[in-house]
C-alpha cells in the first residue's frame, strides 16, 4: 500500500490547481471513458446494460475522484477509496470477469484522461504532465495490488467451495447418501454409472533422490497424476488422494470400450505422474457404487500382492478374489502356510519364485541373492510347511494359500 506521508503535488494547469480542473473534466470524461472500456474490452461489453450505467459508471467516477485526492494529497491513496476500490473489485471477480479486464478497464481510463489532457497542453503545461506520471502509476500500482489480493482471495475461496462441494459428492456415493442433492449443488448431473477406482502409486525415482524432499517429490508426483485424470475426464473429477493414492470416481461415458478408456486414462495418468499405478476397478451405477468401492478396495491390494502394475477388474482376479473369500476353506488354505508366517524372507521368496514360473535364476535376480540361496529357501519352505515347490500340485496349493492369505 502507498505510504501516506507524502505532501501535496501542487500541480497546476493553465494557473489552476490540478485536481479542481480534473474535477471539473470529470462529466465529459466518465462517459469517453465508459465508451471507450466498452469498445476495447469484451468482459465489459458483454455486462447487462444497467450495469454499465450503474455500477461501472460510479467505478470510473470513483477513479477519477481518487485520482483528484491523490494530486491534492500529494499521490497517497486515502481509506475510503481503497475499501471502495477493493469492494468493486471484489463484485467483478464474483461476476467471473477476468482480472486482466479489470485491469486493463483502469488504464483505459488513465489512458483516456491522459490523451485529453495531452492534447490540450500548451507549453506552461508540460511541468504538469511530467509532474503527474508519477502519480498515475502509484494509482496503477495500487490498482493492480488490490486486484490482484482480491482475486487470489476470491479464487481461494471459490476453490475452497468447489473441493468441498466435489468431497460431499463423493462421500454420498461411496456411503450410499444424497447423491442427487450433492450433484445438484456442485452444478452437475450425474453419471448413469461410474468406474470406481482404487489406486496405488508407487514411488517416483526423486522421492529417494540424495538431497532431495521427499514429500514435494510424492506431492508433484499426486499433482500430475490428478491433473491428467482431471484433464481427460468429462465431469469434475471426484477423487480422495493422498501421496500414495487412494479412490477416484470417473463417470462412464457411451464410448464403445468405456473399460479399455478407463484403462488408457490410468496408464496415461501413471506416465504423467512417473511412477507405477496399480489399480482395482468395478464399474457399478450410483446404488451399487458403495459395494463397488470395496470390492476394488480388495482387488487392488489382491494385485499389490502378486501382480504387476495395471488396471484389474473382477474378470482378471476373479480365482484370486474367490479364494480370499471368508469360510473354512480359506481357513485351511491360509493354515498350510502357518509354519513360515514368521518368516518374511521365505515368503518373499516363495511368492516370487512361483511368480517367476519357479525359475530359480529369475527369482534370485528379483531378490539380489545367489540361485543357490533360492534352493535352501525352497527346501527350508517344503520341510516347515510339508508342501514341495517343485511338485505341481504342492506349488498349485501354495500360490492358492499365499493369495488367500493376502487379505486374511
Amino acid at each position: 500500500m502507498i505510504e501516506s506521508n507524502a505532501v501535496p503535488l501542487e500541480l497546476r494547469w493553465r494557473g489552476e490547481p490540478l485536481h479542481q480542473v480534473l474535477a471539473a473534466a470529470a462529466p465529459a470524461l466518465v462517459p469517453a471513458v465508459l465508451a471507450q472500456v466498452i469498445a476495447e474490452l469484451p468482459a465489459y461489453a458483454e455486462l447487462p446494460e444497467e450495469e454499465l450505467r450503474g455500477d461501472i459508471t460510479r467505478i470510473i467516477e470513483r477513479g477519477m475522484a481518487m485520482v483528484g485526492r491523490m494530486l491534492r494529497n500529494g499521490g497517497a491513496p486515502d481509506p475510503k477509496s481503497l475499501t471502495d476500490l477493493r469492494e468493486d473489485i471484489l463484485h467483478r471477480a464474483e461476476e467471473g470477469v477476468p482480472i486482466e479486464a479489470v485491469l486493463n478497464a483502469h488504464n483505459v481510463g488513465v489512458r483516456v484522461a491522459w490523451e485529453h489532457f495531452s492534447a490540450q497542453a500548451r507549453p506552461e503545461d508540460m511541468h504538469a504532465l511530467v509532474g503527474v506520471v508519477d502519480l498515475v502509476l502509484r494509482y496503477l500500482r495500487e490498482i493492480t495490488s488490490v486486484a490482484s489480493s482480491v482475486y487470489f482471495q476470491e479464487r481461494d475461496t471459490f476453490l475452497a467451495d468447489a473441493h468441498a462441494a466435489k468431497q460431499d459428492l463423493l462421500a454420498a456415493l461411496l456411503t450410499g447418501g444424497d447423491s442427487i442433492d450433492a450433484a445438484a449443488r456442485l452444478g452437475i448431473r450425474l453419471a448413469g454409472s461410474y468406474a470406481v477406482l482404487d489406486v496405488e502409486i508407487a514411488a517416483h525415482p526423486d522421492e529417494s533422490a540424495p538431497g532431495t524432499n521427499a514429500d514435494v517429490a510424492r506431492w508433484r508426483k499426486l499433482r500430475r497424476f490428478r491433473a491428467e485424470l482431471e484433464r481427460r475426464s468429462p465431469q469434475p473429477l471426484l477423487s480422495r488422494l493422498n501421496k500414495h493414492g487412494g479412490v477416484v470416481l470417473l463417470a462412464r461415458d457411451d464410448a464403445a470400450d468405456p473399460d479399455r478408456r478407463v484403462h488408457d486414462l490410468v496408464l496415461a495418468a501413471g506416465a504423467a505422474a512417473g511412477a507405477d499405478v496399480t489399480v482395482g476397478a468395478v464399474s457399478a451405477s450410483v446404488p451399487g457404487i458403495p459395494e463397488a468401492a470395496r470390492t476394488a478396495h480388495e482387488l487392488r491390494r489382491l494385485a499389490v500382492a502378486g501382480r504387476p502394475p495395471g488396471v484389474y477388474t473382477l474378470d482378471e482376479l476373479a480365482l484370486d478374489y474367490q479364494l480370499t473369500r471368508p469360510g473354512p476353506a480359506r481357513d485351511v488354505l491360509v493354515g498350510k502356510l502357518r509354519a513360515i508366517e514368521d518368516e518374511p524372507d521365505l515368503l518373499e521368496t516363495l511368492r516370487t519364485h512361483l511368480g517367476t514360473g519357479l525359475n530359480r535364476r529369475r527369482t534370485a535376480r528379483r531378490l539380489h541373492v545367489h540361485p543357490n540361496t533360492v534352493d535352501y529357501r525352497m527346501r527350508k519352505v517344503a520341510e516347515l510347511t510339508g508342501l514341495n515347490p517343485a511338485d505341481p500340485t504342492d506349488a498349485a496349493h501354495l500360490r492358492a494359500a499365499l493369495i488367500a492369505r493376502t487379505l486374511h
